[in-house]
């Protein structure tokens, strides 16, 4: 275990402890040394402490993400932000809230509910994604084509850096244009350029209803055909997904078996016209087809085998919670 004492002596609010072999490994690495920083003043001075020893440091939510981007090589330090993870403001006339980066994708949604309001973000687990993860990968889920990525949403941002300074940009209304705007360069970064410790994002309201037409037994010629009537249509689906899986084991090539899934989400009476309108142009070349609503709505894109190297992204069972 690497040596924190002067770490630790510092007076920061942060914990640290030695890796457990299984739970702390990212993608197949041990760290040397967890630090666990509970405020933006602590993670800053991990960073800087780091920094002057020349030790590597990877930055970690809850590690839905560890897999991702280049292989890990030796790892110094592992700083976990899951203790940051509170609502620090939440303007709901605004339709604004900023956040600490640790919190989950899941829990930050549960608690703007009652004001009927949501991050309007759709990302595989967001059980286990955290705010400060999404935003450094930039990841996203089908509704992206809606509502955008975190790239899109966020409007403000806090960043701690290896000099042990704390940053800030943007801010917290949606019309601000002061600055550079430091949160776009910050997004998609992999955590290479500053550790987030608190961001700001601009909200939607949440849909009153929403019903997700599942076209399933297509063929690659039908799947043309759903595309081009869609697109001809005045249909607005949140999100059209398709996935596509290919028969495990066939000794020879054969016909991959395709499931389009297409999500609107409105009010009531918008929902079920524009099911109706979907549901109708399709039946008309093709009559295998389901309407899911409710929490079989939200299982049926996790009902899905893991990615078969055909570029299409799947959603393992493994990661269900």
């Amino acid at each position: 275990m690497i040596a924190a004492a002067e770490l630790i002596a510092s007076g920061h609010a942060l914990d640290t402890r030695a890796a457990d072999l299984l739970r702390d490994r990212v993608d197949g690495v041990v760290p040397g040394v967890i630090v666990t920083p509970k405020t933006a003043a602590a993670v800053a001075a991990t960073l800087q402490w780091a920094s002057a020893r020349r030790l590597s440091v990877v930055i970690r939510g809850q590690g839905s993400k560890d897999g991702w981007g280049a292989g890990a090589a030796p790892i110094d330090v592992l700083v976990e932000m899951s203790a940051l993870n509170r609502i620090l403001t939440h303007q709901a006339g605004d339709l604004t809230v900023t956040v600490e980066a640790g919190i989950r994708l899941h829990d930050l949604n549960q608690q703007l509910a009652p004001h009927r309001q949501w991050l309007a973000l759709d990302p595989p687990w967001p059980e286990r994604a955290t705010l400060g993860g999404l935003l450094a990968t930039n990841d996203s889920g089908p509704q992206r084509h809606r509502f955008g990525t975190p790239r899109d949403l966020v409007i403000g941002i806090q960043l701690a850096t290896t000099d042990g300074a704390l940053s800030k940009a943007g801010g917290q209304v949606v019309k601000n244009v002061a600055g550079y705007d430091l949160s776009k360069l910050i997004s998609g970064s992999f955590g290479s350029l500053a550790a987030i410790v608190s961001a700001t994002f601009k909200l939607a309201p949440l849909p009153a209803a929403s019903a997700t037409v599942v076209i399933d037994r297509l063929s690659v010629e039908s799947l043309g055909a759903v595309i081009d009537s869609v697109s001809a249509s005045q249909l607005e689906p949140v999100a059209f997904e398709v996935a596509v899986r290919h028969p495990a084991g066939a000794s020879t090539p054969a016909s991959p078996d395709i499931t389009c899934l297409l999500r609107f989400a409105s009010f009531p009476r918008v929902v079920d016209a524009e099911v109706a309108n979907a549901s109708a142009r399709v039946a008309s070349f093709h009559h295998s087809l389901q309407v899911v609503v409710g929490e079989p709505e939200r299982e049926v894109r996790f009902d899905l085998v893991a990615m078969d190297g055909d570029g299409v992204r799947h959603y393992p069972d493994a990661f269900r919670e």
